[in-house]
């Protein structure tokens, strides 16, 4: 089932009585509430958002990932399960136990599908993919030759303009960019919660100062979706758009857009949580391949 995704942008007080999430907002005397078993994601952005601690705690056994948003009403920080799976302890020495060659490989996987994406986004807007294919069937293991940057100045290139550069305090639309895929780096956190993992230790990815480094990792297939919303936002000829209300819950539509992995298509929230489980099935000595999604657009 698909999990939910609830968005507060204004003052509220959030409770939980059986099992539902009850929201009662500051102007209005009337509840609503919510099945906390359907969802997956809260982000609370306004300052004069107020909880219960049970509710947190109901919000947190279910893995629920809560986000909280700075003064910029931008993502700052997460509520995360550390108790997300019933074989964490056996999951967590085998991810830690895993062998460089093994990340090495996974890295090589997870490059290769993430190229292919760009590849495949560019050719469904009808843009020339130059490069992109022969260049990702020519990673090596730990993309040891940087195929993903040599792609990235390409890919961005076609896919805005020539003067575009992909840099966190760029220019528009760089701002859309950065805000959806913080959520999507959420929501994968969240997926490797659930599947026994730990987000701080990733494959490629080892920042001392970075605690979601395999969210990182794990994303990086999964960002030609954001880019296509935010493509399509680009291209709707409505000028430079800021990062209000209305623009951050289009944005967070691209958690519930369909993917498909091998033949079965599923909505993109759901898809990370078997992108995952295949993970923590490849640290395990189960499997050798991440199930990652292939860029579709009908």
């Amino acid at each position: 089932m698909l999990k939910r995704t609830l968005f507060f942008t204004n003052p509220a007080y959030l409770s939980v009585r059986q099992k539902q999430l009850v929201v009662k907002t500051k102007d209005s005397d009337t509840e609503r509430s919510v099945p906390i078993e359907d969802i997956g994601i809260v982000i609370l952005e306004h300052p004069q958002i107020s909880m219960t601690m049970p509710t947190l705690q109901q919000l947190n056994t279910n893995n629920v990932a809560v986000i909280f948003c700075d003064e910029k009403h931008m993502p700052a920080s997460m509520l995360l399960n550390l108790d997300g799976h019933h074989l964490q302890n056996e999951i967590f020495r085998k991810q830690i136990n895993s062998s460089q060659p093994l990340k090495k490989q996974l890295w090589q996987q997870t490059i290769v599908a993430k190229i292919k994406n760009q590849a495949a986004l560019l050719k469904s807007k009808s843009i020339d993919s130059g490069s992109l294919v022969s260049l990702a069937s020519s990673v090596k293991s730990d993309d040891s030759t940087n195929r993903e940057g040599t792609a990235a100045r390409e890919y961005w290139g076609r896919l805005f303009d020539n003067d575009f550069t992909r840099d966190r305090y760029g220019a528009y639309p760089n701002n859309l960019l950065n805000y959806g895929y913080i959520v999507l780096r959420s929501a994968v956190a969240r997926a490797l919660v659930g599947s026994g993992l730990l987000p701080t230790l990733g494959i490629h990815h080892s920042n001392r100062y970075n605690a979601y480094c395999l969210a990182d990792d794990i994303m990086e297939p999964y960002r030609p979706y954001v880019d296509d919303v935010i493509y399509e936002m680009w291209q709707s000829g409505n000028g430079e758009l800021i990062l209000e209300k209305e623009t951050k819950a289009h944005l967070l539509q691209v958690l519930s857009c369909d993917v498909s992995i091998g033949e079965v298509k599923r909505p993109l929230l759901l898809a990370l949580s078997h992108t995952t489980a295949s993970l923590a099935r490849c640290f395990n000595g189960e499997g050798k391949k991440i199930l990652y999604p292939t860029f579709f657009k009908e």
